[in-house]
């Protein structure tokens, strides 16, 4: 068992949550799902929480009503091997959501998402500091990453 665990906070949507990101990452399931007794804040039977697991990272998602909602102050990172990952996380979690910049989007649910190739480092951050000026540059045009572009900014001379 994981030491810490996120929790989302849904007002209602915290099964279909779990559902479509069990659905987006490979080693991914549902587990245990909690519901709302008599006397508690919502109907007897409705979703309480839903316990569930992507690639192997522990979740919970919470049925706690309108009260709060996500912002991009949390994000979950995703690391891609390579641009064909890049794009199918991009693709499945900007259905129903919106594209931001760098590399950032916001799925239906409003939950935040970093997809980030994991060569992007070595170019924003390489040691060729003109270069890494660059790449910075041609991400910061960018809403979903493309890293071959980064790369031809980062070896341009």
């Amino acid at each position: 068992m994981q030491k810490i665990t996120p929790c989302l906070w849904f007002d209602t949507q915290a099964e279909d949550a779990a559902k479509f990101y069990t659905s987006v990452f490979k080693n991914s399931s549902i587990g245990a799902v909690s519901r709302y007794s008599e006397g508690m804040p919502m109907p007897a039977g409705t979703v309480l929480t839903v316990a569930f697991t992507l690639d192997g990272q522990e979740f919970t998602a919470l049925n706690g009503g309108p009260a709060f909602h996500f912002t991009e102050a949390i994000s979950f990172q995703i690391d891609c091997a390579d641009q064909a990952e890049v794009d199918e996380y991009w693709n499945r979690l900007t259905d129903g959501g919106e594209e931001s910049q760098c590399g950032w989007l916001k799925d239906r649910f409003g939950v935040s998402w970093q997809i980030v190739p994991s060569d992007l480092e070595k170019y924003i951050g390489g040691p060729d500091t003109a270069g890494a000026q660059r790449a910075v540059q041609a991400m910061m045009q960018m809403r979903k990453i493309d890293i071959d572009v980064i790369r031809k900014a980062y070896e341009q001379d």
